[in-house]
């Protein structure tokens, strides 16, 4: 035992004695603002149905959907995202579904507008793998690979019908060279520079995205790495994406997944005054869901924790599918 006033002098322990203390020195705080729920609507479905992967998460019929907006909005969430499914039979090779001003994903645009007004950020994910029956982000080539220059003339089109139909942010997400700027082009040209741009900078080829392409019904054949960013790949990489991204005109970036690359999330809120996000998708929230459903973690703590992290890691918004209930927490 060491004498009275002798070491240790310094007791960091002090300013973790009691909840209030800790509430109040902390140096990372998730509010509702920060969040942003991504959302599956379904065409040809008079009931939401259930994710098997994802506890919790259903596609919504049109309905369900403004009902899922409305609590959002009450609950404190600023955005939406919104994903489209259309019904098997209309997918084709160039994904024309995606921007059929009636299609699916236009008319959930739509549908959240009317429910909440400008209460909620609408925003839409615009790439073609939902509407594509080989389920790639783009158009293919006739031997069998993604052409990128076919796909920006799809994307343009595909801006221009998301903003017809009242989106305010729209997420290309396909990682093709050169597409904030076509979409960008596109936008002005239509009259829209309202419409802001969410770029998704460093996208990578995840073992984690399995749970989402059940939620959108991929028909994907192969796999997306000739176009994704390997996991492997450096953070300079990331870094040449991003200072692409922004001179092409993208208001906004973002890293998916989330907890993978948190030090990618950091590396880039360090280079860029622009806000970043980061979507906690769909792997990372069944991994939760499946180990608190074995009793193995404690749910509501483990949900609160990983949004923290990337809230830490520097992640001014963050996408998630526990958006509503954790705004309502919080």
């Amino acid at each position: 035992m060491t004498a009275y006033g002798s070491f240790p002098g310094s007791r960091p322990r002090r300013l973790r004695a009691n909840p209030v203390l800790r509430r109040m020195v902390a140096e990372t705080r998730v509010h509702p603002a920060d969040l942003i729920l991504p959302a599956f609507v379904r065409e040809g479905i008079g009931a939401p149905v259930p994710v098997s992967a994802m506890p919790g998460v259903v596609q919504h019929t049109l309905d369900s959907l403004r009902k899922a907006a409305a609590e959002a909005v009450e609950a404190g969430v600023s955005g939406i995202m919104l994903f489209g499914v259309p019904e098997d039979d209309k997918k084709d090779a160039t994904g024309t579904a995606g921007t059929d001003p009636d299609g699916i994903l236009q008319a959930g645009i739509r549908a959240v507008r009317a429910e909440a007004g400008d209460e909620l950020l609408i925003m839409s994910d615009l790439c073609l793998d939902e509407f594509t029956d080989h389920g790639h982000c783009g158009v293919l080539d006739a031997r069998g690979r993604v052409d990128n220059d076919a796909t920006l003339e799809r994307y343009a089109e595909m801006a221009q019908v998301q903003a017809d139909a009242g989106v305010d942010v729209v997420g290309p997400s396909g990682m093709m060279d050169g597409q904030i700027g076509v979409v960008r082009d596109a936008l002005d040209t239509i009259g829209r520079d309202d419409v802001a741009i969410l770029a998704y900078t460093a996208k990578f080829s995840s073992a984690f995205y399995g749970p989402f392409r059940e939620a959108v019904g991929s028909s994907l054949t192969g796999d997306r790495k000739t176009y994704q960013q390997d996991p492997a790949g450096s953070v300079q990489e990331s870094l040449r994406e991003l200072a692409l991204d922004l001179g092409e005109g993208a208001d906004m970036v973002m890293v998916k997944p989330a907890l993978p690359y948190l030090d990618i999330v950091s590396r880039i809120a360090a280079e860029t005054s622009v806000p970043v996000a980061a979507y906690q998708i769909s792997g990372e929230y069944a991994m939760v869901e499946a180990a608190a459903e074995k009793g193995w973690i404690d749910r509501d703590a483990a949900i609160l924790e990983t949004l923290t992290s990337i809230k830490r890691a520097g992640a001014s918004m963050i996408l998630t599918y526990w958006a509503t209930e954790a705004a309502r927490r919080l």
